[in-house]
């Protein structure tokens, strides 16, 4: 918890309501608002902008909020080791920390200067579909490349990404160019995989307002499933497979949507990235060729607790939105203007008004503009991982969540955008849309320049 800024965050909330009162009258110029999550909103466009406890989280649940986030920040460690309370990494993993995907509570770049991957990962599979109608990983290296091992473990293999240069024209004149990514592993340790493979490659999201969209009633979702739309767009939900409850639900969150809560996203990820055991994930990862990997000291069974599982969840549910800014300039106000006529807001759905969330009163009953539908859109073979996920195609992928994005430089140095970061940049990420966005990219490559420049300038004041 960053006590400063939430005091300030508080100041500004004040700050805020008494100007609205102010300019209430008609001839007060427009504006936006700021809340982009409701009360839970911080007022913070600093590097710590995406690290804050929800601004109405008070008293003895801001604990809560700081032990999960140590235990997120904190490194693992292999086993044995005397600190017995985080040991257990690997035997195979991505990283050491949950921070180290999700930097500063955002977004990793994707790889470093040497093009070794940081906040990117490989997501495996063979044609098929597992007991619950997931993915089938691949019978060697199972349903992610893990490119690093602990002592006498080797790593999967190290995953490489390259680029071609794809240029390209607006109809004012105005030249473009696209990064055109292609994908590889080098040094497969444990054999080649099947020859059927099917690679995906995934981006760390910001943890942003987790436990806002958890809060969105399914009603509230389903109604945005469309039919007839004049520019195609349909929009579907995920239906996936509940660890807790051993039932289907439906998606929420990872880029296809295939899981339904904060609790199996953390718990999979502890899992499938650190190669850290829980109650619902009790198994290594290891696969029947790996030896070394199976005959691994164990750092416990499981190797987190209930209770710091929990915590974690907690972290991540009662993280902060930053608030948006700029919400009286003329040129992001046009911006959000040309968005909704556009059409970009029919699947970055603006807003919505959260549900009851049992245990969780801040991120309850809350008016939020997280510009996103949840469901998975079509968006064409440019953009296609070709792997199917439960119910999402190999061409379909969930709408990103928009709050916040305009910070991600200031937050993370970067401005790697989509699921494999392939963009540089909001206006890339723009031009990739396909399928189902496509009569909307259009619009935005028909525009006017300064048009162009003032959509953009709406997405950087998120």
């Amino acid at each position: 918890m960053k006590a400063t800024a939430l005091g300030l965050s508080m100041l500004v909330v004040a700050g805020v309501a008494a100007c609205a009162s102010e300019t209430s009258s008609p001839d007060a110029p427009p504006s936006a608002d700021p809340f982009s999550g409701g009360a839970t909103t911080v007022f913070d466009a600093t590097k710590d902008a995406y690290g804050n406890q929800a601004a109405n989280l008070k008293g003895d649940r801001a604990n809560g909020f700081n032990l999960g986030h140590a235990i997120f920040t904190r490194n693992w460690v292999t086993a044995p080791a005397t600190t017995e309370d985080m040991d257990g990494l690997g035997p195979l993993f991505n990283q050491r920390s949950c921070s180290g995907c999700h930097a500063r509570d955002g977004r990793a770049a994707p790889f470093d200067a040497q093009n070794n991957l940081l906040g990117m990962l490989f997501r495996l599979s063979v044609p098929g579909a597992d007991e619950h109608g997931g993915p089938l990983g691949d019978p060697t290296y199972g349903g992610q490349v893990r490119p690093n091992g602990i002592l006498g473990v080797p790593g999967d293999g190290t995953p490489r990404v390259s680029y071609d240069e794809k240029p390209g024209t607006y109809p004012d004149g105005t030249p473009y160019s696209l990064q055109v990514p292609r994908y590889s592993v080098e040094g497969w340790n444990y054999g080649p995989p099947s020859a059927d493979l099917m690679i995906s490659p995934r981006v760390a999201p910001a943890t942003i307002g987790l436990g806002l969209l958890e809060a969105i009633s399914e009603n509230d979702l389903l109604a945005n499933v469309r039919n007839g739309d004049p520019d195609g767009v349909v929009g579907k939900p995920n239906h996936v497979w509940d660890v807790t409850k051993k039932a289907t639900a439906i998606g929420r969150f990872g880029w296809k949507a295939n899981v339904p809560t904060v609790y199996q996203q953390t718990a999979g990820a502890f899992v499938g990235d650190m190669g850290i055991t829980s109650t619902p994930f009790p198994e290594e990862t290891c696969t029947a060729p790996m030896e070394a990997c199976k005959n691994a000291p164990s750092g416990g069974s499981p190797e987190i607790d209930d209770d710091k599982l929990a915590a974690v969840v907690f972290y991540m549910r009662t993280l902060a939105v930053p608030a948006r800014r700029a919400v009286s300039d003329p040129t992001a106000l046009h911006g959000e203007a040309l968005f909704d006529s556009f059409r970009c807001s029919t699947c970055h759905v603006t807003t919505f008004r959260t549900a009851s969330f049992d245990g969780l009163p801040e991120v309850s009953g809350q008016t939020i503009h997280p510009y996103t539908d949840l469901l998975l859109h079509d968006m064409g073979p440019d953009l296609a991982d070709n792997r199917p996920d439960y119910q999402a195609t190999g061409t379909e992928w969930r709408t990103p969540p928009l709050w916040g994005i305009g910070l991600l430089k200031t937050v993370n140095g970067h401005d790697r955008l989509l699921h494999d970061g392939r963009a540089r940049g909001l206006e890339e990420a723009i031009l990739w849309h396909g399928g189902e966005a496509t009569a909307s990219r259009e619009r935005f490559r028909s525009a006017s320049r300064e048009d162009r420049e003032a959509l953009l300038a709406f997405l950087r004041s998120l």
